[in-house]
């Protein structure tokens, strides 16, 4: 049913809760596992040494994360982008056919003012494919 999986993620709590959920799907569907990091353009209103704007951060996470899931018997590729998150995350998933995007939640979007800049509400509305969001 869900072929390919992408699996947009970053350093917060609620990416690596939503890694169990990815587990279960990946295995349950025998789909095939993207990974992916977007880092982000330098930005004068982020703090220096913002950790989703260095690439070598993104890269380890991404190898801890391939790593994760090897563990799990699950072959994961990686895939690090630079760009605005929620506009990265679905020209991703276009171009790598993905069925299914699973991600994290932060919660950011339940007020009026947080709906418009949340990531998570961007994909939802902008993705080519249906987007399963882990609270």
């Amino acid at each position: 049913m869900f072929k390919t999986v992408l699996f947009p993620m970053d350093q917060s709590r609620e990416s690596r809760e939503a890694a169990d959920t990815v587990v279960n799907m990946v295995k349950t569907f025998s789909s095939r596992l993207v990974l992916l990091s977007v880092v982000e353009p330098a930005d004068p209103e982020t703090p220096a040494g913002s950790t989703m704007s260095s690439p070598d951060a993104i890269a380890e996470l991404l190898k801890n994360a391939q790593s994760m899931f090897s563990q799990k018997g699950i072959d994961a590729q990686i895939i690090e982008r630079e760009g605005k998150p929620a506009f990265t995350i679905c020209d991703v998933a276009d171009e790598i056919g993905a069925e299914l995007i699973i991600m994290g939640c932060r919660g950011m979007g339940l007020t009026e003012e947080g709906a418009s800049e949340s990531v998570t509400n961007r994909v939802i509305n902008l993705a080519p494919c249906p987007v399963l969001i882990v609270p």
